[in-house]
């Protein structure tokens, strides 16, 4: 079976790039210093490709990514990176052999929901910038001894430092990360514990503060990261197919907003043209020639969104601007919902 065999809009992963994004963090975060995010690919068999490069430690962000973990046979060591104030179907995972759930944890209701679910482990997420989930530095301590008393083992903290990911000054970038570790490192002296957990593709070299990075979107790339001065390469593929041309000079693709998130940007097309808009269902490109019936690739702008709108990812040895190649393998995009 060949690309052009798919029924589009399909999405489609270069497995060199793949293979060579996954095996660039490995060299430099091996094991258990990173703690892989699958947030980005929603998948438990690209997961699998993950522990065979050494990880075994992953981050999710739903509680339906732990079911999935968990029934795959990846639930050894789970964090959920994110509060929670409905904590049962966590409690009823950690029933079931060989699986171990840290819940991120930030305020007084968080710490009772995950205490009376039965989970056992937590780390103090601490807002170290971002402006979103976390407590201040001040209150770390605080919360952590209520987590104790709560029964809970408090195994360290975690902040995000996501506001610096995208900043293309990487000296700014390492400068504004530094200062965001230290209030973590500050809110982890008054915590204790052996886990500082945070940072990501954006933050991958500069943040050395960490125990375990969260990075997620290294495997195949963003095109808004790509602007960065990252070794890691884009991966993914839109594959769309040209439905409509018109004389004055634009085609319309089959892919739009329900096949790819443009909350980074437009998409790029690869290959000749620009993106002039996406609508629901479509996607108009201009500066070009193209024929209805033609195959066209668009790199989207945020892989996370995006593959969480398909159920499959499909793997080719290489994307080549014919997008006429064998396809290697299906990974089942099984991890979405919530």
């Amino acid at each position: 079976m060949k690309t052009g065999d798919l029924t589009t809009p399909a999405l489609i992963a270069d497995s060199k790039t793949l293979e060579t994004n996954i095996a660039t963090m490995a060299s430099k975060r091996p094991g258990r210093t990173l703690r892989p995010h699958v947030k980005a690919f929603k998948s438990t068999a690209l997961a699998k490709k993950l522990v065979e490069a050494g990880h075994e430690s992953f981050c999710c962000a739903t509680i339906r990514e732990l079911e999935g973990m968990v029934k795959a046979g990846l639930g050894n060591d789970l964090l959920l990176a994110n509060e929670t104030l409905d904590a049962t179907r966590i409690g009823e995972l950690l029933t079931q052999e060989d699986c171990r759930i840290t819940v991120a944890v930030d305020s007084l209701e968080t710490i009772e929901a995950a205490a009376f679910a039965g989970v056992k482990e937590v780390l103090i997420d601490v807002n170290v910038g971002l402006q979103r989930c976390g407590c201040s530095p001040e209150e770390a301590g605080f919360l952590s001894e209520k987590a104790k008393t709560s029964g809970l083992q408090v195994r360290g903290v975690m902040g995000y430092e996501g506001h610096l990911m995208h900043d293309p000054d990487v000296h700014r970038r390492t400068e504004k990360t530094q200062e965001s570790m230290e209030l973590l490192i500050s809110a982890h002296e008054a915590v204790g514990g052996e886990v500082i957990s945070g940072g990501g593709t954006g933050t991958w070299e500069c943040n050395q503060s960490v125990t375990e990075l969260q990075a997620g979107s290294y495997v195949l790339m963003d095109g808004d990261y790509s602007k960065l001065d990252l070794p890691f390469k884009e991966g993914l593929l839109l594959l769309t197919t040209v439905i409509s041309t018109s004389k004055s000079g634009y085609a319309v693709l089959d892919g739009g907003l329900k096949a790819l998130s443009v909350d980074s940007g437009n998409p790029k097309l690869l290959g000749e043209g620009e993106v002039m808009f996406c609508s629901d269902e479509h996607t108009t490109i201009t500066n070009g020639s193209w024929s209805v019936g033609q195959r066209v690739g668009l790199r989207p702008s945020h892989i996370d969104p995006t593959i969480s709108k398909h159920e499959s990812l499909f793997l080719v040895e290489e994307i080549e601007e014919s997008l006429e190649t064998e396809l290697l393998e299906t990974l089942e995009i099984d991890l979405r919902g919530w």
